[in-house]
């Protein structure tokens, strides 16, 4: 069994501070092969906010890597966006900003979907869609990790990625696996799979400590995969309540190249 901890919003600077340590509590006491940030580290990308954000990661005791999300560059500054995006990012973070990470037998690629050019929306382009897929391993669980969905629900207000209808179709072309994403502050795994299943499992992230009320709840996942099962431990904490509940479980099963909820074929 290989295990990951999903990690996505951080959102430092406007951070439900007394979550912090519970949420590193629970984190390191995972025992993740790997943890995976799907971005917004920081709330605006301002100097002092990645300081805390880094300084968060540094006590995480896994292996880690992270992509950036649209907060992590400057939003007010536009001159500092056209020609410097990731200055910040780069100097408290990483320099890689489409890292790799190889645990077991899975292999996580790393993937920047911010558009500097337009905010919020996010945008994928063929030469990042030909670096994933060049860099899949047939004999491992190809995973995705990037900071906007692949796809949204009809009732979601914002722009869907540039480039994510390519992206999905050529993804479960060549066989990755799953895709870890986070962006709408709402959960969401296995919306999309329908009634036969489907290559790809997308995984949403909600927020692990933004401290917007209108969230709700803060929350992170625990991935455990297993040959062709996948357990999926959803760790909440609902903003009035002091910290985190008991973990929801969801099970999936891969089943000739389908995902399917609970083993069900």
């Amino acid at each position: 069994m290989t295990r990951l901890v999903h990690l996505s919003d951080l959102h430092f600077g406007y951070e439900r501070e007394s979550l912090i340590y519970p949420l590193l509590d629970r984190v390191n006491r995972a025992n993740a092969d790997l943890v995976v940030v799907t971005g917004d580290l920081t709330h605006r990308g301002r100097s002092a906010q990645f300081a805390q954000a880094a300084a968060f990661l540094r006590q995480i005791e896994a292996p880690l890597i992270a992509v950036p999300g649209n907060h992590d560059i400057p939003l007010y500054k536009l001159a500092d966006r056209m020609t410097k995006p990731y200055k910040r990012y780069k100097r408290a973070i990483a320099q890689n900003m489409e890292p790799v990470g190889h645990v077991g037998n899975l292999r996580v690629q790393g993937v920047n979907s911010v558009d500097p050019m337009a905010w919020q929306r996010g945008v994928l382009t063929s030469t990042q869609m030909r670096r994933v897929v060049d860099g899949i391993e047939p004999k491992c669980v190809n995973i995705v990790a990037m900071h906007h969905p692949m796809q949204q629900r009809p009732e979601i207000d914002k722009a869907l990625m540039r480039g994510a209808p390519e992206a999905l179709a050529l993804f479960e072309l060549q066989g990755i696996q799953v895709v870890l994403t986070g962006h709408l502050h709402i959960w969401s795994v296995g919306a999309f799979l329908g009634p036969e299943g489907r290559g790809i499992l997308q995984i949403q992230g909600g927020t692990a400590l933004c401290a917007r009320e209108d969230d709700l709840q803060n929350e992170f996942a625990v991935l455990d995969f297993d040959g062709p099962d996948l357990r999926i431990e959803r760790h909440v904490a609902p903003m009035n309540e002091s910290g985190f509940r008991d973990p929801e479980i969801l099970k999936f099963t891969r089943i000739d190249r389908r995902w399917q909820p609970d083993g069900q074929s």
